[in-house]
């Protein structure tokens, strides 16, 4: 009986966990433009627009290079795809938070990038 009643509690206690791993995000969070909390690159801006278009601007020597994509956020996932000087990548990303003044991912490499949304 106590066996039964051990395992009923792990068994709901993943279920919780599970649940709040899938927890919808809100997406309107994401909409605007942030910036890295730590980074060795300065003047970095991510600016999600609606209807899934995404931009990257950042300025090296002096010159502001931009370049544009598409995302989509399903659950706690983030697909990215960005085209830069002829070429498409695409990401898979696992959004860890997402508030309104916080956002942070893990890329496929396991990788955390934190940003602040940008005043």
């Amino acid at each position: 009986m106590q066996r039964l009643f051990s395992l009923s509690l792990l068994i709901l206690s993943l279920s919780g966990a599970i649940a709040l791993a899938q927890e919808k995000l809100d997406p309107k969070k994401l909409l605007g433009k942030w910036e890295p909390v730590d980074s060795k690159i300065s003047n970095l801006t991510l600016e999600f627009l609606d209807k899934g278009r995404w931009t990257l601007t950042v300025e090296i020597m002096g010159k502001i290079e931009k370049a544009e994509g598409t995302y989509k956020l399903d659950g706690n996932k983030l697909e990215v795809t960005i085209s830069f000087a002829g070429q498409e990548q695409k990401e898979m990303l696992t959004v860890k938070k997402l508030t309104d003044t916080e956002f942070v991912t893990t890329d496929s490499k396991g990788k955390d990038e934190a940003f602040r949304r940008k005043k």
